[in-house]
């Protein structure tokens, strides 16, 4: 086969219908019939996604005419043989609203490479130049492109050629279409681009401003210079959502258009600070997984679950440092760092998942479990996001009193991005803990089995307490008590144990909790109540109603399950102390404050 590029032509063929079409020109084929593959995932999102169940219509041509396709399996297709080039043309349907997929409309365009573009095996090596046209007619005269995609003939932020040095990179740069909203910074000499989409009063010079030091921060944390050239931020803007992911060169995030900044916002708000987070947390990635990544990601091989129990490292270390770099940064102070990895962990204490399954377990079972979460989850797994973030807070802590401060977690990660950052084979899955171990100065064999390969409690207690912080356990103040700080009502006297939501005719519980009231009782997830003791219950009111009374009361619930109304006899319980927040301990030694400022810095 002769080197010639591989050609890719790409166009919202029709938006009010949500369809991209698609075409592939190859220079010759496989003589044995060229056989075409569409990713069953996305580097990032660990679930199949079987992303071919959205190519609607596909057909192939030669100079012959006609050629006949059929398919091997749910991801593939085989073209019989023809002789000189071969094209292929399909549409895929693209409604999904969410960072990992395809979304077209009459708005905007929004694309993975992994949904859209078919890869033709044996050419996976070679270069590719994708064609993106706008849609046809004057209501999409005023559309650009979003990508970091290398222009080949494309105008800045326009449609026409871009390029790519094989598959695997054409896939990993998305394209935002439509009319956004742009602004540019930079960040250790590196320029960085936000484009947002979807209506939004974004203060952009603050936005800019508080992410040129979140860039600057991790960039300088790794070491100079970056390993990007250009950076991009895709930010689509809706009524309520959040979510990111992690690309080569940019981050697709999708936020509640009031978590961005407004003008004349005092401080930093809550929403604002999640958005900063999650902005801080994919852009760690372009470090962190993206470069230094599992071995078995080198290469991506995305017809199947590829499983590796390193994702607590991954994912969960990224957690660790993707608000403390808020906290080194200077955006949040030390106590709002605390409050924030209250909140982690009381995401993690809340759920009895934890006594059931380990955290090295989590990261291999992601693909069947944690993206497959359903009303049993909270009873049944762990998030290797945030049991994998107080985990790297106990490796740094532990790291930092086995070496007098000299060393930490950050020691790890520069030395990880030194040795696997460039190494086209990856990590291994015994490399964290074996160079941990090394930074240590001390064997960690007794700290990860613990840590990772038990159900165990860590050491958070002792570990924050020789750094000069307490631990403090209280029960929730209601279901929209997050934790991470002192009660700020009424403690409730008794609970039933269970996540609900109010509907129209009730209030449906969501998740039965173990060891409650509502499970003892027999009430299971999708049950609406609809009274209490004889009295309507509607939104609120059995969480208040219940917060009043005494535990080992009796109460009458009725409910419908599906369509049959069923009553059940509960006898409530006193609230479990699963809400943590952390303070900075009154009596802390000169030795003490001296680590607490080496990790968190001074007031």
């Amino acid at each position: 086969m002769s080197e010639q590029s591989v050609h890719y032509r790409i166009q919202p063929s029709h938006p009010e219908s949500h369809l991209f079409r698609v075409t592939l020109t190859l220079p010759e084929s496989d003589p044995a019939g060229q056989r075409l593959f569409l990713p069953a995932w996305i580097p990032g999102s660990y679930m199949i996604r079987d992303f071919a169940r959205n190519v609607i219509t596909l057909a192939a041509h030669s100079e012959a005419g006609e050629v006949t396709v059929h398919r091997d399996d749910k991801n593939t297709w085989r073209c019989a043989a023809v002789a000189g080039p071969l094209t292929v043309d399909w549409e895929v349907y693209a409604w999904d609203l969410s960072v990992r997929a395809a979304h077209l409309d009459t708005t905007h365009g929004y694309f993975n490479g992994t949904s859209v573009f078919l890869c033709a095996l044996g050419f996976e090596s070679r270069s590719c130049l994708v064609e993106i046209l706008p849609p046809e007619g004057i209501a999409y005269e005023d559309w650009r492109v979003a990508t970091t995609l290398s222009r080949h003939d494309a105008p800045e932020f326009g449609f026409g050629t871009y390029c790519a040095a094989d598959y695997d990179e054409l896939i990993d740069h998305p394209v935002e279409m439509g009319c956004f909203t742009l602004a540019r910074f930079e960040a250790c000499g590196v320029p960085h681009e936000i484009c947002i989409t979807g209506r939004h009063q974004a203060d952009l010079e603050r936005l800019c401003s508080d992410l040129t030091r979140v860039c600057e921060q991790h960039i300088r944390f790794f070491g100079e210079p970056a390993p990007v050239d250009r950076y991009l931020f895709q930010v689509l803007a809706v009524g309520e959502g959040y979510g990111g992911l992690e690309h080569r060169k940019s981050s697709s995030l999708i936020c509640s258009r009031t978590d961005l900044p407004r003008f004349g916002d005092p401080g930093l708000p809550d929403a604002y600070r999640s958005f900063l987070g999650l902005c801080s947390h994919e852009y760690f990635h372009a470090w962190n997984v993206k470069r230094i990544k599992p071995a078995v990601f080198s290469p991506y091989r995305l017809d199947r679950e590829r499983h590796t129990r390193l994702l607590w490292a991954f994912e969960g270390i990224t957690s660790y440092y993707d608000d403390l770099a808020l906290r080194r940064a200077g955006l949040i102070t030390r106590e709002g760092y605390l409050a924030l990895l209250g909140q982690t962990a009381t995401r993690v204490w809340r759920g009895s998942g934890r006594h059931k399954q380990t955290v090295a377990d989590s990261s291999f079972d992601a693909w069947t479990k944690f993206y497959k979460q359903d009303e049993n989850a909270p009873n049944a797994i762990v998030s290797y996001y945030t049991k994998g973030a107080l985990v790297a807070l106990c490796l740094d802590l532990t790291i930092r009193l086995a070496t007098d401060g000299e060393r930490s977690l950050d020691t790890v990660m520069r030395l990880l991005w030194q040795r696997y950052g460039r190494d086209p084979k990856g990590v291994p899955e015994s490399a964290v803990e074996t160079l941990a171990a090394q930074v240590a100065g001390e064997g960690l064999d007794g700290f990860f089995d613990l840590a990772l390969r038990s159900t165990e409690e860590l050491p958070l207690v002792d570990l924050l307490a020789s750094h000069g912080i307490e631990l403090h356990l209280r029960p929730a103040t209601g279901e929209s008590d997050k934790g991470g700080c002192p009660a700020s009502g009424p403690i409730p006297t008794a609970e039933l144990r269970a996540r609900t939501k109010s509907v129209n005719d009730g209030l449906q519980l969501t998740h039965v909790l173990d060891h409650g009231a509502a499970q003892a009782a027999g009430l299971s997830a999708g049950d609406v109540i609809v009274a209490m003791d004889g009295l309507r219950v509607r939104g609120a009111d059995l969480e208040q109603r219940i917060a009043v009374s005494s535990p080992g009361q009796r109460v009458t619930v009725h409910a419908f399950r599906r369509d049959e109304l069923m009553q059940f006899e509960l006898k409530l319980i006193a609230p479990a102390p699963d809400t943590v927040y952390l303070l900075v301990s009154d009596d802390t030694d000169p030795s003490t404050q001296r680590r607490l400022e080496q990790w968190l810095g001074s007031l």
